[in-house]
């Protein structure tokens, strides 16, 4: 390219910015936004947020509304699980353990599985309550655990997922 041709087109982006740059600089010359008082809008993910108690916890007991919940959506909310778990009687361990007879099952209990350390350590039985809490954050419930599932945030959901997990065994376990 000749040297007119870089000035040319040298010119050209000087122009491109400035039209950018001044209606920017005009804009907030003529336009002064004052700070309100109170917000415009209330936004209710505020109201949910001091909702939850400080240590993180569940904000509902999920075994509160076992006897509403239906293990049929439960079996549906399980195939966010499928990618890891079965739950066939005799079943293999995939990723994930087995989760055919788990409530009332020793945790870290399931036979040729490679449990963490987090969840040997618990000791115990999976109680209803604990599956509760596990469900609703596995890394908060046992901080070291291999599973990396967020977990399931509405404690109806968790009720759902719960009367499925008591389904899967011969004889299920009495609900609490």
């Amino acid at each position: 390219m000749k040297f007119a041709t870089w000035e040319k087109v040298s010119f050209g982006l000087l122009i491109g910015a400035w039209a950018v740059f001044v209606p920017h600089i005009l804009g907030d010359f003529l336009v002064h936004a004052d700070p309100l008082d109170k917000p415009a809008y209330a936004v209710a993910a505020q109201e949910a947020a001091a909702a939850k108690p400080a240590d993180g916890g569940a904000v509902e007991n999920a075994l509160t509304l076992l006897a509403a919940a239906a293990p049929e959506k439960g079996a549906k909310l399980f195939k966010k699980c499928k990618s890891c778990h079965t739950v066939d009687k005799g079943g293999k361990n995939t990723v994930g353990p087995n989760l055919w007879d788990v409530v009332g099952r020793a945790k870290a209990g399931g036979a040729g599985f490679s449990y963490s350390g987090a969840l040997k350590d618990k000791g115990g039985d999976w109680s209803y309550a604990d599956l509760d809490a596990f469900i609703a954050n596995p890394k908060a419930y046992a901080k070291g655990t291999k599973m990396s599932f967020a977990g399931l945030k509405k404690a109806g959901d968790r009720a759902a997922m719960l009367l499925y997990l008591r389904s899967l065994s011969d004889s299920p376990k009495p609900l609490p």
